[in-house]
């Protein structure tokens, strides 16, 4: 989560106000950390802080690997090349409340509370929906967030879960990790399954880890994967199969992921794989920075805040998504 820097202009060093200024930033910090230990977003995304107008990422091929040789033979020369690569612009996100000085004068502690409260609660909030919006709506090419357009695509050009991923090395060879099966025990062992043998550009299984389930706050769907990975013994059978799924999985319920009505899609992702290749990346470019300031016609305390971010998707290869009508049907 960004911190949150606070200015404070002369103007409010009256006892009105500067008696009300430290009571807000106090009621604005305390908000701001008890969302932080909900936060969904350092769980998908890679959290890093940036100094430029935009961050670009890019990576290079895996090379060939060591070849035998006859004895006293040259060293064979590896072939390797840079990657696809992804740039992220930040944007810049602005909102302002405002106190006014009759209900400094009138002392009304519970309105008090509620503005600033709510305030950093809608900024926190808006965070949380953009990232979720960010990754379940990545079977598309881009999002709409508030009146703004936003890529979802990742380094091949091509949305984050898609049927056809290309390699940059030959253009013959595409993967899919966008799948149409259903969440069960079995679609979620496809899935897992499918992510281990998931390639590189150069062809090279890369073994990746899936250990973590994303779902909608579904009833339904939470029934399904805790009986999967929450039992120890085969949920499907009444004897004592032992279940492989059990005691393997993190799952995280998203409240904000709001699926078509009839539709009821999952993702799953490899926490390792996202770290170690930039799966999902998140650039803090400026910290929430807020300001107040005595408006001259008013004599009214305005809060400013504002904040620079961005938010995308480099390597697809950290995460898959099941249960969508146009995926690839694994069998």
């Amino acid at each position: 989560m960004a911190n949150i820097t606070f200015s404070k202009s002369s103007g409010l060093n009256n006892s009105v106000y500067g008696q009300s200024y430290e009571p807000i930033k106090m009621m604005i910090e305390k908000k701001a950390e008890a969302f932080e230990k909900q936060s969904i977003l350092p769980k998908i995304f890679n959290m890093d802080t940036s100094s430029s107008f935009a961050e670009k990422i890019t990576s290079m091929t895996s090379m060939d690997g060591f070849k035998p040789v006859d004895e006293g033979a040259a060293f064979p020369a590896e072939s390797w090349q840079e990657g696809y690569s992804k740039t992220l612009t930040h944007v810049t996100f602005k909102s302002e409340f405002t106190i006014t000085e009759e209900m400094l004068d009138d002392a009304k502690i519970i309105n008090l509370r509620k503005k600033p409260t709510a305030f950093i609660t809608g900024y926190l909030r808006m965070r949380e929906l953009f990232g979720s919006n960010l990754l379940t709506g990545a079977t598309g090419e881009s999002i709409s967030f508030r009146g703004q357009t936003f890529s979802t695509t990742c380094n091949d050009g091509l949305p984050l879960f898609n049927t056809a991923h290309t390699s940059i090395t030959d253009a013959k060879a595409t993967q899919s990790n966008m799948y149409k099966n259903a969440f069960s025990a079995d679609g979620l062992g496809l899935v897992e399954t499918a992510m281990q043998n998931y390639k590189d550009d150069k062809g090279n299984i890369l073994g990746v880890v899936p250990d973590t389930i994303v779902i909608p706050n579904q009833m339904s769907l939470k029934k399904a994967v805790f009986a999967c990975i929450g039992a120890d013994k085969d949920p499907a059978t009444s004897n004592n199969g032992f279940n492989y799924q059990f005691g393997r999985w993190n799952v995280i319920v998203d409240p904000y992921w709001q699926p078509a009505d009839g539709t009821s899609p999952w993702i799953v992702l490899s926490s390792q794989y996202n770290e170690d290749n930039i799966g999902a990346v998140w650039f803090d470019r400026k910290p929430l920075t807020l300001k107040a300031d005595e408006d001259p016609a008013t004599w009214n305390m305005v809060w400013r805040g504002r904040a620079r971010f961005s938010a995308g998707f480099n390597d697809w290869r950290a995460f898959a998504i099941g249960g969508v009508a146009t995926g690839t049907e694994l069998k």
